[in-house]
């Protein structure tokens, strides 16, 4: 981290040693990542925030690719950090793409620990599967496209087994509790939760914690289509980021090129592998277009190949993943999942063609941390999709997302454990308080979510452009007054406007972040962004910041 520059916007990857409270060690989210980070906490006492019960709306459940991980014969995880930055849009920062990837082999065997039953041959060798934009075969998976779910199993087994973890589901994060900490800054001493089943009714807990981890995923939902939960709101961005923290990236959304498009929400998944495997994307006409628009053909990067399949269906010729040749009639053994889905909605991939859509799937950017997950604010860590670590840059490489939840949740955790004694994190009765916050009503917010959804599909979706970002800022300003008191809305309007802004004040195209205004890539902005809220609330009609700060600075970790 540029520690000069970064304090300009915030205070830097604060070191929270003496800065801590006391009470749980709180983790906010159930998926890979928050899972990961419990168990590698262990014996200290942790709870886990779940807003629905665990293995339920946590996006790793529904990874399909698997894990990349430089374990094959002839890889190294040298050549796989090469792949990772050569997939980044020339922003992914250097040395977390080399310590990601050199620390791979060791997640995958602690997953193994864990009774991850990853495919292998008879000699007990990794079945590797090669995806977009890897130069090897690195992806570790599970019964073909079972990957996620397969892990999450095993997790939520070894969490159940494990004294010191209590899961505290049905409930969601609103806020972070600020209190004094070292200096005149203010440090994260809690989290503010509703109850999932009292919505209504305005109560609410305040939990103290000697620290807080935010796992809480992506924010596709943000998204009309999407193949992320109803739960991945970006919320913590918004409470993060009204809490000053930094946030880093945010304008980079990457869109699955291959969702099902069959009208079902969220979209299901037609996984990359599939193109791995020979699978082609053609029109309606059965010609194929990827190999005229990048030299990589069908396994070009996700960006390019998503913004292939929106041109193809903006013209009006449709688009679709024809596996009938390459996989054929081994389609429902070798990929159960997606086979499952094509049933679901009434297609044979077997002997059609599977129409597909890009949709919102992975968020790179999120609140930015360094390479221990430590956040700009004392007493905060963020793990998983939440955080920007410089991992992805402005493109993920595929199967990077939920190496980085377990490499990034171990790290994290190990930094945890040297602040936070026994003594610190021990459970502190929990007070309850009835909010002052009046819910909207069922109708009105479903309004507001439907449109807050539709806005940042139209204008902040595969293709953008200045005009249409101005436009979306204004609405979701808007939706975000009239939620009011309605918190859950509040933090969704939020969200989006960080992404939106963050966009409108990155003039060129790059990765997942493309404008048509500004097609071509800039070498001056050519480093990652780092905004707070001000920053966001400054951006006017004319897409210009009030201040004379630079809209991007330099990270590093």
């Amino acid at each position: 981290m540029d520690f000069d520059r970064i304090r300009r916007l915030s205070r830097g990857f604060a070191d929270p040693a003496t800065a801590l409270g006391k009470g749980d060690i709180v983790i906010i989210g159930a998926g890979l990542a928050g899972l990961f980070t419990a168990l590698r906490l262990a014996p200290l006492p942790v709870t886990v925030v779940a807003a629905a019960p665990l293995g339920q709306g946590a996006s790793s459940v529904w990874a399909q690719g698997g894990i990349a991980a430089a374990v094959g014969e002839g890889d190294t995880p040298e050549q796989h950090a090469i792949d990772t930055i050569a997939a980044g849009g020339g922003i992914v920062d250097p040395r977390v793409a080399h310590v990601v990837a050199a620390e791979a082999p060791a997640r995958i065997a602690d997953l193994l620990r864990y009774g991850v039953p990853f495919d292998r041959d008879l000699a007990g060798h990794f079945l590797l599967s090669r995806e977009a934009a890897h130069s090897e075969a690195r992806v570790v998976r599970v019964s073909g496209d079972r990957a996620g779910a397969a892990i999450m199993q095993s997790l939520i087994a070894a969490v159940q087994a494990t004294p010191s973890i209590r899961v505290l589901e049905g409930y969601e994060a609103l806020d972070l509790i600020l209190d004094a900490g070292s200096g005149a800054s203010e440090r994260v001493a809690g989290v503010r939760l509703v109850r999932t089943e009292a919505k209504g009714i305005g109560t609410f807990d305040f939990m103290p914690a000697s620290a807080v981890v935010l796992a809480t995923g992506g924010a596709g939902a943000l998204y009309s289509v999407t193949t992320n939960p109803v739960y991945a709101r970006g919320e913590a961005i918004a409470f993060a980021a009204r809490a000053g923290a930094v946030i880093a990236d945010a304008e980079f959304v990457q869109f699955h090129p291959t969702a099902i498009d069959a009208g079902i929400d969220p979209a299901p998944l037609a996984s990359e592998a599939l193109r791995g495997e020979g699978a082609v994307l053609i029109n309606r006409d059965g010609v194929r277009f990827m190999q005229e628009r990048d030299p990589a053909g069908d396994l070009a990067p996700r960006d390019v190949v998503a913004r292939a399949v929106f041109a193809e269906i903006a013209a009006g010729h449709g688009a679709f993943l024809d596996c009938r040749e390459a996989i054929g009639a081994a389609f429902p053994e070798k990929f159960p999942t997606v086979a499952a889905h094509c049933r679901t909605a009434g297609i044979d991939p077997v002997r059609e063609a599977i129409p597909v859509a890009p949709a919102a799937h992975y968020h790179m950017g999120g609140v930015a941390t360094d390479l221990a997950g430590r956040t700009s604010l004392e007493g905060l860590w963020a793990v998983g999709e939440v955080a920007s670590t410089g991992l992805h840059g402005a493109n993920r490489l595929a199967s990077n997302s939920l190496l980085e939840a377990v490499v990034l949740g171990a790290r994290a955790a190990d930094d945890i454990a040297r602040l936070v004694t026994p003594k610190m994190a021990h459970p502190i009765a929990r007070t309850y308080r009835t909010g002052s916050e009046k819910p909207l009503d069922v109708a009105r917010r479903a309004q507001l979510v439907t449109e807050l959804r539709q806005t940042m599909s139209t204008y902040v979706g595969v293709v953008r452009n200045g005009a249409g970002l101005e436009k979306a800022l204004a609405a979701l300003r808007g939706i975000g007054a009239a939620a009011g008191d309605d918190r859950m809305v509040a933090n969704m309007a939020l969200a989006a406007e960080v992404i939106a802004g963050s966009a409108l004040l990155r003039t060129e195209s790059r990765g997942g972040h493309y404008r048509s205004d500004f097609p071509r890539a800039e070498s001056v902005l050519q480093h990652r962004s780092a905004v707070t809220l001000r920053d966001i609330r400054a951006v006017g009609a004319s897409g210009q910041r009030a201040a004379a700060e630079p809209c991007c600075v330099e990270l590093s970790s």
